[in-house]
């Protein structure tokens, strides 16, 4: 899977990807978002509304992204959860750890 970068700003970067987050995409998820990083967009917003299915790597990988996000001084917000996304955050009680908000923009301008 490829994701794709938004850039929001001098400080947002939005990052969205069409497919399955798991163990074959959890890399490029990674990846994206340290490029992001690098170049000074520490508020991330991942756009889960192309994600059809999350695996625990891919939850791994956000919350390594959001470690990493935190790290460089900025966060990490999810948004546009689909269902079964919806459903393995609440199961994995990863919902407490990982904000949602219904669309990219109220992520940035919460």
């Amino acid at each position: 899977m490829k994701f794709e970068t938004l850039p929001i700003g001098d400080t947002i970067a939005a990052i969205r990807g069409v497919g399955r987050l798991n163990m074959v995409s959890a890399a490029a998820l990674r990846e994206t978002v340290s490029e992001a990083l690098s170049t000074g967009r520490t508020r991330i917003v991942v756009d889960l509304s192309g994600i059809d299915f999350v695996d625990s790597s891919g939850l791994g990988a956000l919350i390594g992204c959001l470690k990493s996000a935190r790290q460089a001084g900025g966060d990490l917000r999810i948004a546009q959860l689909t269902a079964q996304v919806t459903m393995v955050l609440q199961l994995s009680n990863l919902d407490r750890v990982l904000k949602s908000y219904e669309s990219t923009e109220a992520a940035y301008n919460d």
